[in-house]
Order: structure tokens, then sequence, then C-alpha cells
């Protein structure tokens, strides 16, 4: 048999914000204190209600109850950049120059690019953080290779020149 449910004293704060929810997150907090404690729902019935999954019913209960009642705000995952050296304004900033160059003709080193930021950082980077960088901000290869670097065009030209016809 199942344990019984736990919140009785938020019931009364949970039909409150049920009618005053403004997100649908409050809605579901609140029903998931309010179907157990008034209408006898097992944890499965509120998740098969509320159309979320066991484990979430049972968070969005015990963040309401343990928030004394008030609607809890779900915090968003980690994640993003925490480990940032730069902000995305100083890096744009820092590439400027180098993509400037390459849009006025020039070629975007990235060894260039990685010896710069070591100096500003102070230590050696790896080449992959350097990739990752100009990934963030956009950049791209606009164009291949038109050529492989050891063709040898008088060969090719000599090769065309001297290529038997089939038609004989």
């Amino acid at each position: 048999m199942a344990r019984p449910a736990s919140g009785k004293e938020v019931l009364e704060k949970a039909k409150e914000t049920l009618v005053n929810a403004r997100t649908i997150e409050e809605l579901r907090q609140a029903q998931a204190v309010i179907l157990p404690l008034e209408y006898g729902f097992s944890i499965d019935q509120v998740a098969a209600v509320l159309g979320i999954s066991k484990g979430w019913a049972c968070q969005l209960r015990m963040r309401f109850i343990q928030a004394g009642g008030l609607p809890a705000e779900i915090k968003p995952k980690r994640g993003g950049r925490r480990r940032e050296i730069m902000s995305k304004a100083e890096e744009c900033a820092f590439l400027a120059p180098f993509f400037d160059k390459a849009t006025h003709g020039g070629i975007l080193i990235v060894s260039e690019i990685k010896n710069v930021l070591d100096a500003r950082m102070g230590r050696k980077t790896a080449l992959a953080s350097t990739y990752n960088l100009l990934h963030r901000n956009n950049w791209r290869k606009l164009a291949p290779d038109k050529r492989h670097p050891k063709t040898d065009v008088e060969a090719q030209l000599e090769w065309k020149k001297n290529f038997p016809n089939s038609s004989l």
C-alpha cells in the first residue's frame, strides 16, 4: 500500500495558486499537490492527468511543498559557458581584426589567431579551443581549394595534348 500523500499544510495555498496561476508551471505544481490530497490520486495517476512523467510529477509536488505553498521557479538546467575566458562581446572584439583582414582578401590563419590568443591569456591553449572560438563566432571556410597543392599543371596539359582519340 502506498504511503499517504504529504503536503496537507499547503493545500489551501495550492487551491489559491490553482485559481490565480499565471504560468503552466504554477498550474501543474498546484494540481500535483491538490489531486492526491483532495481526490486520492496516486502519483502515477497525477502524472497521467498532467501529461508528464511520474518523476517530474513528484518533483513538482515536492518543490511546491518545500517552497511553503508558493509556486517554485523551475530553474533551467546548467548549461552555457561556465568556464568562459572572454565574454561573447570580448570574443567578437578579439576576432574583429582577423575577420576584417579576411574580408579584404587576406587569409584567416588559425595558428596566428592561436598565438595571439595564447599571448592574451598568458598561457598555452589547445588548437581546438581556437577552432571552437571561431565556430562560436560563425566563422566558416567559404570556398574550397581550387586544386590540389601538389598538382602539376604542365603534366596535365601535356596529357591532354597527347590523349589518343578513340574515334579512329
